[in-house]
């Protein structure tokens, strides 16, 4: 794993931070290598059950770094996108903890995560078109479906960017803190997701992510072969029988 990118455990929480301060966390080839490395990991590891994505130094990320780029490196990998999670992101939940900018490519890598939490200061913005270049990354995609349609080519066209508080207000950030304290937020808010069954959540999260895709007719098709095994786990048992004696459950995964 790159030291340009940090990743520790909380419990059943995998923190991964982009750890290039000096360089506002630009994203190049060697962070875009060790956060889809890191994303394998908290899908594969049957007890790591949230993923937060972070940044050092007061800052979430500046987007590409264009040094880098000149010397012809792309954080985008092929088939699976901006740092290997906007194209194929986790099949577990991932939050987003802000501070500071997240913008251009960094604000792209916010959008391939479920939920997020801002410190009051943070500032979002996708601008590309002052460049003359378009938010390829994912934006153009990603946030027609996040905020509404308006909203989304407000933020596209202009280029400008807006703080904390607009961002919650369009549904973009899921809760404002006091500056410096979005990755505790983030970490009580991953605990809280950590103590459901993992089975259950990574799953309600996949048919939660599709059915966009999906007629409501479809919908009710589709959903049942990807639901059905939960129910039939050894987990589903567990919470049934948890709740029945009054106790905490104990998840095995399966």
């Amino acid at each position: 794993m790159s030291d340009e990118v940090l990743v520790e455990r909380r419990g059943h929480v995998q923190v991964i931070t982009i750890n290039r301060p000096q360089q506002k966390n630009a994203l190049n080839l060697d962070v875009a290598v060790a956060i889809a490395a890191a994303a394998d990991e908290l899908d594969e590891d049957d007890d790591l059950r949230v993923g937060i994505l972070t940044g050092a130094g007061g800052t979430f990320s500046s987007g590409m770094d264009l040094k880098a780029f000149l010397r012809g490196e792309s954080p985008a990998l092929e088939g699976r996108g901006l740092c290997g999670i906007t194209e194929t992101p986790p099949r577990k939940p991932l939050i987003g903890a802000v501070e500071g900018w997240a913008v251009a490519g960094g604000f792209e890598l916010l959008l391939a995560c479920d939920l997020v939490v801002a410190g009051r200061t943070a500032k979002f913005g996708v601008p590309e078109v002052k460049r003359s270049l378009v938010a390829g990354g994912g934006a153009a995609v990603m946030l027609p479906r996040r905020v509404p349609f308006a909203i989304a080519l407000e933020l596209l066209l202009t280029g400008d960017p807006v703080d904390a508080e607009r961002a919650a207000a369009i549904g973009l950030v899921n809760q404002v803190v006091d500056e410096g304290g979005a990755l505790d937020a983030a970490l009580a808010l991953a605990g809280r997701i950590a103590d459901n069954g993992p089975l259950a959540v990574a799953v309600t999260k996949e048919i939660a992510r599709k059915s966009g895709d999906w007629t409501f007719e479809q919908a009710w098709k589709e959903q049942g072969p990807i639901m059905m095994p939960v129910f039939g786990s050894e987990d589903a048992r567990e919470g049934a029988t948890a709740f029945a004696e009054k106790r905490p459950p104990v998840w095995k995964n399966r």
